[in-house]
C-alpha cells in the first residue's frame, strides 16, 4: 500500500492511522497515534497451513519500550525482559478482541506484534494496540471479518469521556475498554466503583458509538488500499467420514452427556470417541486428518444436543434452568495459620483463598512507562492441572491466569477500606482445586470472604457469577452461572462481579461477531439477581468482617512526626532506625510526610518502638522540666541536650538565684542537670532555666 496518513477526531484530541511506511515485509503494519503516544502494529500469517491442528493458532504480542518515554530499564541487564502483567492484560485484550473475526476453519500460523515506540505518560497505548490490529489486519492479504475499534470510557462527575487520561481516571468511577464492530459489541473489560447495570449499559452504548468513526476510517483506508484477501477454502469434513461418525455414535452422545457430573462425563464422552476412532482408522486407513475430523465430527453432535436442549427445553447438562446458581458451600477460617481463609465451592468448582496482611515493606514496586508506582493489594490466581484432573509441568502463571488474577483483582479493589485508614499491604492467593466452569468468579467470592476472615472490614461484600448465552437466529437464550461446557459450546462468557450496590468489574468474551443492547440488558439483569443470591449466601456464612485481625497479623501504629525530625529516626547511614528494629523485631516504614509506620505482631514490642520513636523525635514545651545533659560549656553558659538531637541555652544568668563568677564554678561537660524550658524564638532556639528549675521543684516538696 502507498503511504497514507488519515486523522480524525477522537475525544479531545486527534487519533491518527500511519500506513504504508513502516515494516514493509510483514503483511501489513501501522502506527497508530493518539497525543504523543504512538504504537507500532504488525500482521503476518504463514504461507502454509500448520497440520495436525483444530484450532486457530492466533498469538498476539505486546511490548513496551522504556524508551518510549525516556527512560533506561532498572535491573543490571538495562533491557526488557519477560513481558509484565500490564503487557499481558493489553495482548490479552487484543486477542479477545479480534480472534472471532478469522474465518472458522482458519489454521495459519497467525502473529500479532505490537510495539509501544512512544508514551506521552497521559494517553494509554492499550487501545491502540487493539486499533491498531484490526487496521493491519484489514489492510492485509489475511482474511478477517472486520473492521473493527477498541476505546476506553471513564466517567467524572457524571460525563463520560472516550479515552480518558491516566489523570482524568484517578477520578473516574469506571475504567471499561470495550471494541465494536460495525453492528455489535464483541469484547469488554473493565472495573468501576459500584455502578448500577444501566449506567454500565449507557457506558457500552457510549463506547459503540465512539468506535464507529475509527471503523468509518478503516473502511475508508481499505477501499484506498484494495487488497485481495488470500483464497481460503476451510477444510471440510468429507461426507462418508460424517455420515459414518454419526451412524456410529447413534444414542451414545446423549448417554454420554446424561451424566450431569463432570468428570463421569467426560469419561463417558472420552470411552465413546477412542471407540469411534477405532472404527474409523478401520474404515478409513489411508483418509489424512482424520482425527481431528472425527474429533470434530463429535464435538458438532455434542454441541447440537447440549445447544438445543437448552433452546428447546430450556434444561441444561446438570439439570438445571437458566437462571438457577449451583450450590454453594462457603467455610471460612479453615486454615490454622494464615490471616484470614475461605474454601468457596459452587457445584464442580472449588477455590481455596487465603488473606495475607503485611506492612509497607511488602508493598509491590511497579515500574511503567508512567513512572514507579507501589502497589498496597495484590490478588493471585493459580490454576493448577490437578483441578481439572491433568498431570502436567507445574510453571509460572500462564496469560489465562494473569488475566482472571486481574479480573478478581479490580473486582474487590472498589470496596477495601482507603489505605489511610487501613494501612497495611494486602495479599490475597487464590487456588483453584476444582474447576467445571467460573473459577475467576470463585477467586472473587473466596477473596471476599477470606478478607472478612482476616478482620478487613469492606465497605461491602462482592460476588461474582458467569454468565453464558446460546444464540440461533434472532433468538437467544442467556444462561446463568455457566459450566465449562456451556463456556466451550456457547456464544459468550460474561463475568460480572459487583456489591448489592452495583457493578466493580466486568468481562465479557464472545465466540460470535456481537452482541446487541438487548442480549447486554439481559445478561447483566440475570447478573445482578445471581449476585444478590451469592452475596446471601456468602452472609450465611460470615456475615461481616472478624471484630479483631487474626492474632498471627502484625499490628500496625501509625504516629506523625515533623518530617525534620526524620533524619532523627532515621540515623547516620541508617544507624538509628536498624538498631529500633533489631532491639524491637518490628518493621519500621517512614514516608516523607513524616507518617511513622509501626509493625508488630507482639503488642509489647510495638509500644516499645513506639515509645523509642517518641523520645527520639520529642519537640521541647515551654515550661516542661528536662533532665538534661551538658554538651559544651562557654563563657555566657552551657549549651544542654534535653531531648535526642534537641539542645537549648542555659544561660549563666539561669544557673542559679545567687551570682555566678564562672560557668565551670558549677557544671562539666557531661555533667546531668535538671532545667526548664522558658522560652522557643521563632527559629527554634531554646531558652533553658536551671534556676527556674529548682525553684519548681521546691514548690512541689
Amino acid at each position: 500500500m502507498q503511504p497514507t496518513v488519515k486523522t480524525i477526531p477522537l475525544g479531545d484530541k486527534e487519533l491518527t492511522i500511519d500506513v504504508g511506511r513502516v515494516a514493509r515485509q510483514a503483511d501489513a503494519a501501522c502506527l497508530i497515534r493518539y497525543g504523543d503516544t504512538v504504537v507500532l502494529t504488525t500482521a503476518v500469517a504463514s504461507k502454509k497451513v500448520r497440520e495436525g491442528m483444530n484450532f486457530m493458532p492466533l498469538t498476539v504480542d505486546y511490548r513496551q519500550r522504556t524508551a518510549a518515554a525516556g527512560k533506561i530499564p532498572g535491573g543490571f541487564f538495562k533491557r526488557e525482559g519477560r513481558p509484565s502483567d500490564v503487557e499481558t492484560m493489553t495482548a490479552r485484550i487484543t486477542d479477545r478482541s479480534i480472534r472471532p473475526m478469522f474465518p472458522k476453519g482458519w489454521r495459519y500460523e497467525t502473529q500479532i506484534i505490537t510495539l509501544v515506540l512512544s508514551a506521552d505518560g497521559e494517553n494509554s497505548p492499550d487501545v491502540l494496540s487493539a486499533i491498531g490490529a484490526s487496521v493491519a489486519l484489514n489492510l492485509s492479504n489475511i482474511p478477517f471479518e472486520g473492521p473493527m475499534a477498541t476505546v476506553r470510557v471513564g466517567r467524572v462527575d457524571g460525563k463520560k469521556i472516550v479515552n480518558p487520561t491516566f489523570t482524568e481516571l484517578e477520578d473516574s468511577d469506571m475504567d471499561i475498554v470495550i471494541t465494536a464492530t460495525e453492528t455489535a459489541i464483541a469484547m469488554v473489560e473493565g472495573e468501576c466503583k459500584q455502578i448500577s447495570e444501566s449506567d454500565m449499559i449507557d457506558a457500552l452504548m457510549f463506547a459503540f458509538e465512539q468506535c464507529q468513526p475509527i471503523i468509518q476510517l478503516q473502511k475508508e483506508m481499505m477501499g484506498i488500499a484494495n487488497v485481495t484477501k488470500r483464497e481460503f477454502t476451510p477444510h471440510k469434513i468429507p461426507s462418508e467420514i460424517d455420515a459414518k461418525v454419526r451412524e456410529w455414535v447413534g444414542d451414545g452422545m446423549a448417554k454420554a452427556l446424561g451424566n450431569k457430573e463432570k468428570m463421569p462425563r467426560y469419561q463417558a464422552f472420552d470411552d465413546l470417541a477412542d471407540a469411534v476412532k477405532e472404527k474409523a482408522k478401520e474404515a478409513f486407513p489411508d483418509m489424512p486428518d482424520l482425527n481431528n475430523d472425527v474429533y470434530d465430527v463429535l464435538d458438532a453432535i455434542k454441541r447440537d444436543i447440549v445447544r438445543g436442549a437448552i433452546a428447546k427445553e430450556n434444561k441444561r447438562i446438570d439439570g438445571r434452568d437458566l437462571l438457577t446458581v449451583r450450590p454453594i458451600s462457603i467455610d471460612v477460617g479453615v486454615l490454622p495459620r494464615t490471616h484470614g481463609s475461605a474454601l468457596f465451592t459452587r457445584g464442580e468448582t472449588q477455590a481455596m483463598v487465603t488473606t495475607t496482611l503485611g506492612t509497607g515493606r511488602d508493598e509491590q514496586l511497579v515500574e511503567n512507562l508512567e513512572g514507579e508506582y507501589k502497589k498496597q493489594f495484590m490478588l493471585h490466581y493459580n490454576f493448577p492441572p490437578f483441578c481439572v484432573g491433568e498431570a502436567r509441568f507445574l510453571r509460572g502463571p500462564a496469560r489465562r491466569e494473569i488475566g482472571h488474577g486481574m479480573l478478581a483483582e479490580r473486582a474487590i479493589k472498589a470496596v477495601l477500606p482507603k489505605h489511610e485508614d487501613f494501612p497495611y499491604t494486602i495479599r490475597i492467593i487464590s487456588d483453584t482445586l476444582e474447576s467445571n466452569g467460573s473459577s475467576s468468579m470463585a477467586a472473587v467470592c473466596g477473596g471476599c470472604m477470606s478478607l472478612l476472615d482476616a478482620g478487613v472490614k469492606l465497605i461491602k461484600p462482592v460476588a461474582g457469577v458467569a454468565m453464558g448465552l446460546i444464540k440461533e437466529g434472532d433468538d437467544f437464550h442467556v444462561l446463568t452461572d455457566i459450566l465449562g461446557d456451556e463456556d466451550h459450546l456457547g456464544d459468550m462468557d460474561f463475568k460480572v462481579a459487583g456489591s448489592e450496590a452495583g457493578i466493580t468489574a466486568i468481562q465479557m468474551d464472545i465466540k460470535i461477531k456481537g452482541v446487541d443492547r438487548e442480549v447486554l440488558t439481559r445478561a447483566l439483569a440475570q447478573a445482578k439477581v445471581a449476585r444478590q443470591h451469592v452475596l446471601g449466601e456468602m452472609a450465611k456464612a460470615l456475615p461481616e468482617a472478624r471484630s479483631d485481625l487474626s492474632r498471627y497479623a502484625p499490628r500496625i501504629t501509625t504516629l506523625k512526626i515533623k518530617p525534620d525530625r526524620i533524619k532523627d529516626i532515621i540515623g547516620p547511614g541508617g544507624r538509628v532506625i536498624k538498631e529500633i528494629v533489631a532491639q524491637t523485631g518490628c518493621s519500621i516504614d517512614v514516608e516523607d510526610d513524616g507518617t511513622v509506620k509501626i509493625g508488630s505482631s507482639d503488642p509489647e514490642k510495638a509500644a516499645e518502638a513506639v515509645q523509642i520513636i517518641k523520645e527520639l523525635t520529642q519537640e521541647a514545651e515551654v515550661g516542661k522540666l528536662y533532665m538534661s545533659t551538658v554538651k559544651k560549656i562557654t563563657d555566657f553558659g552551657a549549651f544542654c541536650e534535653i531531648l535526642p538531637g534537641t539542645d537549648g541555652l542555659l544561660h549563666i544568668s539561669e544557673l542559679s538565684d545567687k551570682h555566678v563568677e564562672k560557668v565551670t564554678d558549677l557544671l562539666r561537660e557531661g555533667d546531668e542537670v535538671l532545667v526548664k524550658c522558658i522560652g522557643i524564638d521563632r527559629q527554634g532556639k531554646i531558652r533553658l532555666s536551671r534556676k527556674e528549675a529548682l525553684e519548681q521543684k521546691t514548690e512541689e516538696k
